[in-house]
Order: C-alpha cells, then structure tokens, then sequence
C-alpha cells in the first residue's frame, strides 16, 4: 500500500516531463496472479523542458529486467517508481515487469472481475502495469499484443491482427496513459454499425458475459444516437474504425472514456424491461453519451494535469446533459439536475470537503471526482455560454478543436478560445474556477415611480480553501410579470459583476412580480424575502418551467420548516398550487411528477443550519411524513385518475413520453399508499410486467411497513441477476422506518448475496443507509458506528470506494453537540487504523479538521 500520509501535490509546482514520448508498444502475457508485461517506449528529450530528471512511475511491480538501447540495466527503485541515467539524444526504453491481477481488489490498473482480465487507468492506475510516465501531459501512440487464450482479447484503438492466442490493436492517436484500456475473457458481442457524416463505416460492439445479450440493445441505440447529436450539434465525427464497450460488474465508476474502448460498470449498460427501471434507461443513455462524448473533450483534447480535471469532466458533462434535454425534455432535466446539484454539490461547497473546481492541490486525485468539479463545472460552461451567447459559444468550441487537438489543456487555454472569439476579459469569470464555495445572492426591491430595481449583494462564505473570496461574474436571468399573471418582461441576462449591484426596469405601469434566476442560470443561493402568498402566484403563472418548479419547491421547504420549528398545520397555499398544477394535463407527466416531490431531509437540515437552528433529524422526518399525508389526503380524488392515466396501453418502451407517464403514477401510488394502506401498491406489484411499476409498487409497500412477502417473492424472482439484488439490498434500507434502518442494514450484511467486495452492492447497501437521513442520523449513534465499522473493512481492500463513501459524514458539524460527538469518535475510531489508506487518510483528515 502507498504512504498514508505522501506530501501534498501543489497546482503551483507543475513542470513538464522532461522527454517526449514517440511510441510505446506494449506486450501482455496474461495469467492471473503472474501476468508479465513487456513494454518497450521510445524517448526522446524534450527541448522545452528544464527537468531532465527521468523518472517512470510504477507500483506494486516486479522488475524482471528493464534495458536503453538493449542494454540491460540496474535502475534505483523506489515504492513510486524508478530512476535511472539516460541518454541526451533519443533513446529506446525496455522493461518487463510481473503483476498479480487477481490480488488486486482495488480495481485499479489490471485486475480481474469474475474471470475477466480488465483495466481502470484513471487517475493512476497505469503505473500499477509497467513503469511509465503516467501522467496526462505525455501523450504518445500505443500498440498492444495481448498473448491469452481467452477467447476475446481488446484494446485502446484499431485491430491489427489476430489469430490463435493472440491479438494486436494499434491506436493511432496520441493519448496518455490514463486512457489505455485492455480488456480480455469469455465474453460476447451485442453488434451494430454507424455511418459517420463524412461517410465512414465504424463497426460497434457492447460486449457482455454470456446470458446478458439481451440486455444490451438499449445501450447500443443510445450510443448510435450519441454519435448522430454530437455530429449534428458540435460538429464532431468520430475517428475510429471501431468502438467498443465492455461491461465489468466489478468497477469502481459508472464507466471509462478509454479511447475506443470503453469500459462501462454493468449497471451503466445492462437493461431490458424487466430488470432496468426508467430511472435506470435514463441513466445508461446519458452515461453512454457521456463517455462517448469525452472521445473529443477529454481524450484528443486531454488535461495537462490532474488539477485541470474539470476541463474535461465539467465540458463533458455539460455536454451529456444537453444531449439529454434534447432527448427527454429540457425543464424536466434541468430540473433534476439542479435537485442533484443541491443534494451533493452545495453541502460539499459549505463543508470540510469545499474545493475550487479547479482545485489547488491534494493528496489523492482519487478524492476530487467530486461533484464540484464534475457537477459544478458543468454549471460553469453553461453560464459561459449563457453570458456569451449561443453562436459565440460554438464558435469557440470550434476554435477549441481545432487549436488544441492532440494537446494536453489547461483552463487557461480553454477560456483564451472564447476571449479570442468574443473579446472579452475573462479575467473575472475565471473566479469560477479558483474560488471554492457556493455565491449566496441578497436580493432587495424598490418600486418608485414606475421604475422597478432590484439590488443584488453576492457574498461567499470563507473557508480553508478561500478565505478570502471575491466577487464573481453572475449571470441572472430575471423575467417579470404582472399583477394579472402575464408576463411583462421577457427573460433577460443581467450580468452582475460587483459585490452590489442595481439593475433598473423603467416604464412599467404596476409593480410587476420578479421571476429571478430563470432556468437556475447560475449555481447560487438566491435569497429574497417573500411571502407564501407569492410564491404561490409564480406556481400559478411563471412562464419559465423551472422557477414554477421552483416556486412550489419553496413552498413545500417553508412549509416544512414551520411546522418543524412551530408545530403548524401544512398550509392551504402549498397544498392547494400543488393541486393546481397536478390536475393540469397539459403539463408533461414528468413535469408533475417532480412537482408531487418534497424537499430531501438532508436538504432541510441545510436550510436550518443556514438559519441558525440545530436541525433534528427526526423531527424532520416526522414533518415530511406529516406534509406527504396531508398532500394525499388533499389529492385523495385525484389521485386515482393519475395513477390510472398514467398506465401506459402499449408495449414498453424507455423514452421520454411513457417514462414520464409512469413516473407521474409512481408519484401518485406513493400518495395513495400512505391513505389506502398500500392496496392499490399491492394491486399494482401482482400485475406489473415491468421493473419500473414493480419496483414502485414494492417501494410503496416498504415504505407503509408491509410488503414481506412481496419482498421475499421479489428476491426468489431476481436471485440469480446481480444487479436487480442491488435494488433488492437498496430498497429494504433506503424505506425502512428510522429506528429499525440500522437493524436492517446490519442483518443484510450477513445475508449470504452481500459481497461487500463489489463496489456495486456495498454502494447499494450502505449508500442507501447514509440516504435514509433520519436512520443513518438515529440518536444513539449505531449508524455511524456502522459505516464506520464496514469503512474500516472496506479501506484494505478498496480504498477508492471507501473513500468516497466518507463523504457520508461531510455535514456532521450541522447537528447537535451529541451527534458531533458520536460522528466524531467514529472519524477518530478511523484515522487511527494502522495502513490506512492515502485515500481514506486525506477524506478523513479534511472532515475531522472542520
């Protein structure tokens, strides 16, 4: 294991490497525990660099021989790599070195997954397979033999040839090591072909283990789509004569951009009607876009360090959502993505985890995949895009391709395209990208005279990582409408640039009604004194579908917090907007579903924290029970006629329309579960030909404290396919009551189908117990100790994983001082395991010193 406690990796110390790669050919001999890898990399040195020190990184390596220019050699070898005397001219560098694939668990480099040889690159999982500079600035063309008698052998690129034993790919654009990928074991191949735009022919294949052919036609249309709308939008065809994806069921990740080959969790590709729900379609035509998509932003255009993450994750993201809005609806996306946002990026940005999206330094890469730089980046590139416009906006991204193709990036590099397309200053927004912490927006109104201002004052709160913030660029989309519910003013961009700033709306002939921060224009706390008898006129009438949202959304929190915090009854001006837009049909399903939804637990406790009360987890909860009866009661005659019109009469089909459907009966059987009883629910699962209305019906049911024999049924049924048992595990935890969610996650952990090794089932477990806030946060401490307990487990075996799920603890100091203190003795309880991880280390080290 690495030291659990290396020196922290500072932005500022960035140098490049000092030799250039031209070439590396790659030899595999694979075996389990002794696979030998043979590399040979021809160097030269880099007249532009002033560190000609020539260190190759590897770790967990045996060194069988290593050779410049065939001769043999005795490099110093250290637990991060080697270092030896090299030429000052070109030169070929030859090693072979043995790893052991099946004793790595950590899923990183070259490791087994049922039988299947496999790799993670990302960040630095290369140098767990031959010593190399693995870093993202050394790009160089790769050619790979596989030696295995597996029947399918794969690699980053084209074939070259094959025959008995063997197979050979050469991928003819440059990558760093990040992005090699070798896959090889008994698998089979869903195939299909695409016709670029300029005319070429690229053979596809998912790749699956046997028994899983029939769950992958999803998955292949989702990627023809994704390659049709990036030519389409962006402009950009794809280079390869192949493209391939690999399901793993043993990955750390939803999936790996490796160039040709992608390498994708199963349950980012795995689905048929009755195994996947909607949600899950969903997700696996937005994660195949998203990886398909990185082919430009992110592999022939790469980051020049690890540091500048966001430049290809954030752009990427950016990217899938708009494929996305496109394919499904763009109010409901992004809608869902902002309650996403909400859910995991802004208590990181007010926690001990807060960091810039470009971050400033760290200890583990591993640790910033984080919602702030994928997340928050993407928010990022959409204001950009807001502030320039659309046809600026893919001017640049022209320009961006065509400066910086086969080169590793910088977030300097990326907005130095759009100042040269639109000459603008930058200078300012880049805050964005240096600044931790989420802009809290102060809003003040005046009315005189027929003039309408509003005054903005933008703060943000210190912290480690900025203590000293600065204003930012803000763009505000404000719209505004009148006494009568029309709208008055259009939607427009108001760009704030000052710690306080005033913008005017002049010649208006009554005092209109602000619609503020339209489409979420800007990831931003907006706080404005209102009135319930407002927002409930926006639910009523604002033109823009997501500050309607929105509208019914503050509702529904203010709502919550008075009768947490004064024991009143749900208010008539919630309960009777949200029955008003419900009843609507001319809305999207989808649309009204999301409406039918209550602010999260966790994000209560936020909103309480922010106002200076100490939140209880499980007065809460008791209030969410208590406002979701009251609404059901309020709907209890509608709610029939929604669930029934929401019963599609038609084969099944994942797109948009009928999801959206199904997604509005689900909303409305979760109501009618809690004044019937769970009847309806139980109707519903002895009839349900599909795992979206089965898995509704059975959540319904868990959730009103019944369903033991449908649960039980449900395991006999789905025993034998793994990732219907995740939803299994996931659900009996996520919907228990909070004083037994413990108990159960700690009986589900003997059960004989909990293989904690798999990153897949441990997530679904205890991600759904850290989810279940009013049990996870249970007084007496037991579910912290519990995760604690499984973390310690976890970390030796997979450290990444462990890591992340840290994260669980991030708002602990929101709670009372009882709480602190138990969550406390649990971080402590952790750092103090000997050989903790570097991972579990810097997670832990950051929560605890907050």
């Amino acid at each position: 294991m690495r030291d659990a406690a290396p020196k922290t990796i500072h932005l500022t110390d960035y140098t490049p490497f000092g030799y250039l790669v031209d070439e590396v050919h790659l030899t595999f001999d694979l075996d389990p525990s002794t696979t030998r890898v043979r590399s040979r990399v021809r160097f030269r040195p880099d007249p532009a660099a002033t560190d000609r020190r020539f260190f190759l990184h590897g770790e967990q390596l045996r060194l069988i021989r290593a050779a410049i220019d065939g001769t043999e050699i005795d490099p110093e070898i250290t637990d991060e790599g080697l270092t030896c005397a090299v030429p000052d001219a070109p030169f070929t560098w030859e090693a072979e070195v043995e790893i052991d694939p099946a004793a790595n668990t950590a899923l990183e480099g070259l490791y087994l997954s049922n039988g299947m040889f496999c790799t993670q690159c990302e960040a630095e999982g290369f140098r767990k397979i031959t010593f190399y500079p693995d870093r993202p600035d050394v790009m160089a063309t790769f050619t790979v033999r596989i030696n295995s008698d597996l029947p399918v052998l794969l690699s980053n690129g084209n074939p070259v040839q094959s025959g008995p034993g063997f197979a050979e790919w050469h991928d003819p654009w440059p990558k760093p090591s990040y992005l090699f990928a070798l896959v090889a074991g008994d698998l089979v191949a869903h195939r299909d072909r695409f016709t670029t735009l300029s005319g070429r022919e690229v053979d596809l294949a998912v790749w699956v283990r046997p028994g899983d052919e029939h769950k992958c036609a999803f998955a292949m249309d989702s990627l023809k789509k994704a390659m049709k709308w990036d030519e389409e939008v962006y402009g950009r065809e794809y280079d390869l004569d192949v493209f391939n994806i690999v399901a793993v069921d043993d990955f750390n990740m939803g999936a790996m951009e490796n160039k040709g080959l992608n390498i994708f969790n199963s349950s980012a590709v795995l689905a048929s009607p009755d195994t996947a729900t909607d949600a899950n379609f969903e997700r696996i035509e937005a994660i195949i876009a998203h990886e398909y998509f990185h082919n430009w932003t992110g592999n022939r255009i790469t980051c020049r360090d690890w540091f500048q993450l966001c430049l290809k994750e954030g752009l990427t993201v950016f990217r899938d959502a708009q494929f996305t809005a496109d394919q499904r609806g763009a109010a409901v996306k992004r809608i869902s993505d902002v309650i996403d946002l909400r859910a995991r990026q802004f208590p990181e940005d007010d926690g001990p985890l807060a960091h810039p999206v470009r971050p400033e330094s760290y200890q583990e890469i591993n640790n910033f995949y984080t919602a702030t730089v994928y997340e928050k980046g993407a928010e990022v590139i959409g204001m950009l895009k807001r502030l320039v416009g659309d046809r600026k906006y893919y001017e640049a991204l022209d320009l961006y391709f065509a400066r910086h193709d086969g080169q590793a990036c910088t977030i300097e590099d990326w907005l130095k395209v759009f100042e040269d397309v639109t000459g603008r200053d930058l200078t300012q927004f880049k805050r964005w990208y240096t600044q931790a912490g989420t802009p809290r927006l102060k809003v003040e109104e005046n009315w005189q005279d027929g003039t309408y201002t509003l005054t903005f004052t933008q703060s943000i709160k210190p912290s480690a990582a900025t203590p000293d913030p600065q204003p930012q660029v803000i763009p505000i989309a404000v719209g505004l409408l009148g006494p009568n519910g029309d709208e008055i003013r259009p939607t427009e961009i108001l760009e704030m640039t000052e710690a306080r700033q005033s913008f005017a709306f002049a010649g208006l002939a009554a005092r209109p009604v602000p619609s503020i921060l339209r489409d979420f224009s800007a990831p931003v706390v907006l706080d404005r004194d209102t009135t319930n008898a407002e927002r409930a006129f926006l639910l009523a009438h604002d033109t823009d579908p997501f500050n309607r949202w929105e509208a019914g959304r503050m509702l529904a929190r203010e709502t919550l917090i008075d009768m947490i915090t004064r024991d009143a009854a749900p208010g008539a001006d919630y309960l009777d907007g949200i029955r008003a837009v419900v009843r609507d049909d001319g809305l999207d399903p989808a649309y009204r579903a999301l409406m039918l939804a209550l602010p999260t637990q966790s994000e209560l406790t936020g909103t309480l924290h922010d106002r200076g009360i100490t939140p209880d987890p499980d007065a809460i909860w008791r209030a969410h029970e208590t406002l979701k009866l009251a609404l059901a009661q309020h709907l209890q005659d509608l709610l029939p006629r929604l669930h029934a019109e929401a019963q599609v009469d038609a084969p099944y089909s994942p797109d948009a329309e009928q999801a959206g459907k199904r997604a509005l009966g689900a909303a409305a059987l979760g109501l009618t579960s809690r004044v019937d009883g769970g009847a309806m629910a139980a109707e519903q699962y002895a009839r349900a030909d599909n795992m979206t209305l089965q898995l509704a019906a059975l959540s319904c049911l868990l959730t009103a404290g019944k369903g033991e024999a449908e649960l039980a049924a449900f395991y006999d049924q789905w025993r034998h396919d793994r990732l219907v048992i995740d939803k299994w595990f996931m659900l009996q935890v996520a919907h228990a009551s909070p004083d037994r969610a413990v108990e159960i996650a700690r009986r589900l952990t003997e059960h004989p189908d909990f293989n904690w090794k798999n990153p897949n089932r441990f997530r679904a477990l205890f991600g759904a117990l850290a989810m279940n806030h009013a049990g996870f946060h249970r007084a007496d401490g037991a579910g912290y100790a519990l995760l604690a307990d499984w973390l310690i487990r976890l970390d030796p075996v997979n450290p990444q994983t462990a890591a992340r799920m840290c994260s669980a603890f991030q708002t602990w100091r929101r709670y009372d001082a009882n709480r602190q203190a138990l969550i406390a003795a649990q971080l402590d309880r952790i750092a103090a395991q000997p050989d903790l991880s570097r991972d579990v280390t810097e997670m832990i080290s950051r929560i605890r010193t907050a």
